[in-house]
């Protein structure tokens, strides 16, 4: 991210430092945005990694995927094809899974092909375990550049973005912290 993110999702010192290590994106190009959001989720590191490490399940907390297929092995380098439900511009993304620490607890994707406007975007995810009012906790971390399209200002590139980012960790945490009331907290199945 190079200090260039522009997150408004509530970023502090902590937050900031785990950017600096694990939110590297290439330098960002003068038609590029970039940002990284935090969200706080009350339910333990391992039960949030067992949903976001699902590169092949990605429909199991965000709301706007339909459908995925994996082509081929799930390994780095797979290619997932995501249906997109309809109310966004876009109905289909070919995905590039790029990072998986399941020590690190770092996912990160690029998109590569797809019926959408964004181009050269990619992602990192990374979960930090916290103590949320006594208790184990997960601190989520979403970072992200893309191509500004023709048409659209970096501002507007951003805050759709963003949005749609939003909307997938308010998801996240919804399952997860139902997962951890109902403390069904099995182990991390390995693909």
């Amino acid at each position: 991210m190079n200090g260039n993110y522009n997150g408004r999702g509530g970023i502090g010192s902590v937050e900031s430092e785990y950017i600096r290590r694990h939110h590297t994106h290439d330098d960002l190009a003068d038609h590029q945005c970039s940002s990284a959001l935090v969200k706080h989720i009350k339910a333990p590191v391992h039960l949030v990694w067992s949903l976001v490490r699902r590169f092949d399940q990605p429909q199991k907390y965000k709301p706007f995927i339909s459908r995925c297929v994996v082509l081929g092995n799930l390994e780095i380098g797979s290619l997932r094809e995501v249906d997109v439900r309809s109310g966004l511009p876009a109905t289909t993304s070919t995905e590039r899974l790029e990072i998986l620490d399941d020590d690190e607890h770092i996912l990160s994707i690029r998109i590569v092909g797809g019926d959408h406007r964004l181009k050269n975007y990619s992602s990192i995810i990374s979960l930090h375990p916290e103590i949320i009012d006594g208790r184990p906790g997960t601190l989520v971390i979403e970072s992200f550049v893309v191509d500004v399209p023709d048409g659209n200002t970096m501002d507007e590139t951003c805050y759709f973005i963003e949005a749609l980012i939003k909307c997938n960790l308010k998801s996240l945490a919804d399952v997860s912290e139902r997962l951890a009331v109902q403390d069904r907290t099995e182990p991390i199945d390995h693909m």
